[in-house]
C-alpha cells in the first residue's frame, strides 16, 4: 500500500475546493452557509463551543472555513451569504436530524424552513455524517453541498487539498474497470482461521464518489471524495468485524444480511448487544455498500478519508437511498437505527484482520484486483495512465 507523505500535498484552499468541487460557472450570487452539529444548541449562542473544552470539527469549520468565506473566497467566487449554522448532533452516521437549528444569536430557526430552501450551496461540516439526509433534502430544495465530517489537520491538508478534477479521472478509470460486475469475492483472515464474504451486484454500473458537484444538478458531494460503490443485490458467506473497543466477532450473512455475531476475541456484551439489535431490527443488518478507495492518501484516523485510499475496501450496512438503494429510514423498526454504517478494512483500522484477496467476477471470470492491501497487477495496468504506479513495487502497508 502506498501512503503518500503530507508534505506531498499543495496547502489547503478553501478556494481551489469550492472551486473545483462546485465549478466557476453558475455560482454569480449563490448563497453559500455552513452547518454545524452540536449536543446542545446552546452552546452556539454567542459562540461558546469556541471556547469550550473539545468540539474540534466545529472549530475547524468556524476557525478555517468560515474565515475564508469572511475574508474574501466568497466574493472571488461571486458566492454570498456566508452564514453559519447548528443543529442538534444526531448521534449516528447518516440518522435524520431534528429540524431546529439556531445561529449565533440563538435564534429559533428551522432546517427545512429556514436553511435548505434559502441556500445554493450547503456545507456541512460535522461530527458525524450528514450525507443521506442532506441528499434526500437537496432532491427537495434544489441546493448543492458537501459534507465533511470529522474534519483534521491530516485531512483538511491532503484529502481536502487535492484538485477533484484529477481525482474524477482516477475515479473513472476504476469504476471503469470494475463496472458491470457480477459479484465480488472478500476473502478474510483474522487469528489464523478464514472467511469469504459474496457481494452480488448483478451487472449493476459501478457508480463512484469524486468530489465534482457541477452546477444544475441538485446533489451532495461527500468529502474527501475518491471512491468506486456498489449498492449490493444480495450477499453470503461471513466476514470478522472489529467493535470500536478492539472487540472482534464474525458476521454471518445469509440473503443480503448479517443475521448473527459470534464472539472472537473480547466483550461478549457487544456481540450480544448487536445480536439483539439483529433480532429486534433485521434492517440494520441489511449490507447497503461495498467501496473501493482510489485516492493516494496519508492514514488520518477517520474513516472519511482513509476508505478513500487506493487499498481499502469497505463494507456497509444500512441505509442505501443516498447511493441509490432502496432502504430508506421508514423501513427500519426505529428511527434512531436507521443509520449508514461503513466497516473499513485497512491496516491502521483493522490491524488483526487481513483482507487477503479481492476478487471482481465478471463475464464468468474470477479476477483479483486486491491483494493484502495492495491492487493487484491486473488492477494497476487499467489505473497506470493517471497513477505513479511503479510506487507500489516497492511499497509496505
Amino acid at each position: 500500500m502506498y501512503l503518500p507523505n503530507i508534505e506531498e500535498f499543495p496547502a489547503f484552499s478553501l478556494k481551489r475546493l469550492l472551486s473545483t468541487c462546485f465549478g466557476n460557472t453558475n455560482n454569480a450570487g449563490a448563497k453559500i452557509c455552513i452547518l454545524i452539529d452540536l449536543p446542545d444548541l446552546s452552546l452556539m449562542h454567542d459562540g461558546k463551543f469556541l471556547v469550550s473544552d473539545g468540539f474540534s470539527v466545529q472549530k475547524k469549520a468556524h476557525n478555517v472555513f468560515l474565515k475564508e468565506l469572511i475574508e474574501g473566497v466568497s466574493d472571488s467566487l461571486s458566492y454570498s451569504g456566508n452564514n453559519f449554522f447548528a443543529f442538534k448532533t444526531t448521534g449516528g452516521s447518516n440518522l435524520d436530524p431534528e429540524d431546529a437549528a439556531t445561529n449565533f444569536n440563538g435564534d429559533s430557526l428551522s432546517l427545512e424552513q429556514d436553511i435548505y430552501p434559502n441556500f445554493d450551496i450547503i456545507l456541512a461540516i460535522t461530527d458525524y455524517s450528514l450525507t443521506a439526509p442532506l441528499t434526500a433534502s437537496a432532491k427537495i430544495h434544489g441546493f448543492r453541498g458537501a459534507t465533511l465530517h470529522g474534519v483534521n489537520d491530516i485531512i483538511l491538508n491532503s484529502g481536502l487539498a487535492v484538485d477533484y478534477n484529477e481525482i474524477s479521472k482516477q475515479a473513472e478509470l476504476f469504476r471503469a474497470a470494475l463496472d458491470q460486475s457480477a459479484s465480488f469475492e472478500l476473502d478474510f483472515e483474522v487469528f489464523g482461521s478464514k472467511s469469504t464474504l459474496i457481494i452480488d451486484c448483478a451487472g449493476q454500473s459501478a457508480q463512484k464518489s469524486h468530489g465534482l458537484c457541477p452546477g444544475g444538478i441538485p446533489d451532495v458531494a461527500n468529502l474527501p471524495a475518491g471512491e468506486v460503490y456498489f449498492v449490493p443485490t444480495s450477499a453470503s458467506g461471513s466476514f470478522p468485524f472489529r467493535f470500536s473497543d478492539g472487540t472482534l466477532a464474525q458476521m454471518e450473512v445469509e440473503n443480503g444480511a448479517i443475521i448473527s455475531a459470534t464472539l472472537l476475541r473480547g466483550d461478549q456484551g457487544k456481540v450480544d448487544d448487536r445480536n439483539k439489535q439483529l433480532q429486534e431490527d433485521p434492517a440494520t443488518g441489511i449490507i447497503g455498500e461495498l467501496g473501493f478507495g482510489t485516492q493516494l492518501l496519508p492514514f488520518s484516523g477517520k474513516d472519511i478519508q482513509d476508505e478513500k485510499i487506493l487499498g481499502t475496501c469497505h463494507v456497509a450496512t444500512g441505509r442505501s437511498d443516498h447511493l441509490g438503494g432502496t432502504l430508506t429510514p421508514d423501513l427500519f423498526n426505529s428511527r434512531l437505527n436507521a443509520s449508514h454504517d461503513d466497516i473499513l478494512y485497512a491496516p491502521p483500522k483493522t490491524p488483526e484482520i487481513n483482507v487477503a484477496e479481492v476478487r471482481m467476477v465478471k463475464n464468468g471470470e474470477h479476477t483479483p484486483i486486491l491483494r493484502d492491501f495492495q491492487p493487484t497487477a491486473f488492477l494497476l495496468d487499467q489505473l497506470a495512465s493517471e497513477y505513479p504506479v511503479e510506487k507500489f513495487a516497492t511499497s509496505v502497508c
